[in-house]
């Protein structure tokens, strides 16, 4: 019986184990994003910042400054779920405050690219990495009939 229980037990670890190794693998590609991004605009300077919350979640939040005023647009979470990568964000203003998930279309060590064809606008967004200090988000799809995209480069600061 050993014999046979053995090479089972080995065999279901290994499997375990690659699995666990495929399950955070996603997650782990995004980590370049961890820190305060900076873009400054004629209105005020815009931020996100991202911090890791879990093994499996990066949490973020967009700002501007303006003076002395802190206007927050959005709080952004990254969430690893089995195979899947999620990029969810909660808009103020937006979807009644609800958030939106956007589902992993493609995934890199230097490029995040998430969608959701059901969403108004954006049904896209992506983040490239340019440097180890520089990255360009972006945020595209139809509205009203119309091909649009917003480009955000960004320059991290901490």
């Amino acid at each position: 019986m050993s014999k046979i229980l053995y090479p089972a037990i080995v065999l279901f670890a290994l499997i375990l184990c690659g699995w666990n190794i495929r399950y955070s693998n996603d997650i782990a590609n995004a980590h370049w994003l961890i820190g305060t991004w900076q873009m400054k605009t004629a209105r005020g300077n815009i931020y996100e910042d991202w911090k890791k919350t879990s093994k499996y979640e990066l949490s973020g939040k967009s700002y501007m400054l303006k003076e002395k005023d802190t206007v927050t647009f959005e709080t952004m979470k990254l969430v690893q779920k089995g195979d899947s990568l999620f990029y969810i964000p909660t808009v103020k203003g937006q979807n009644q405050e609800l958030p939106v998930r956007f589902a992993k279309k493609s995934i890199t060590n230097g490029q995040l690219v998430f969608e959701n064809l059901a969403h108004d606008f954006p049904q896209l967004i992506s983040y490239r990495r340019i440097g180890q200090d520089s990255l360009v988000a972006e945020i595209a799809g139809k509205q009203n009939g119309k091909d649009r995209n917003e480009l955000f480069p960004m320059r991290r600061i901490k």
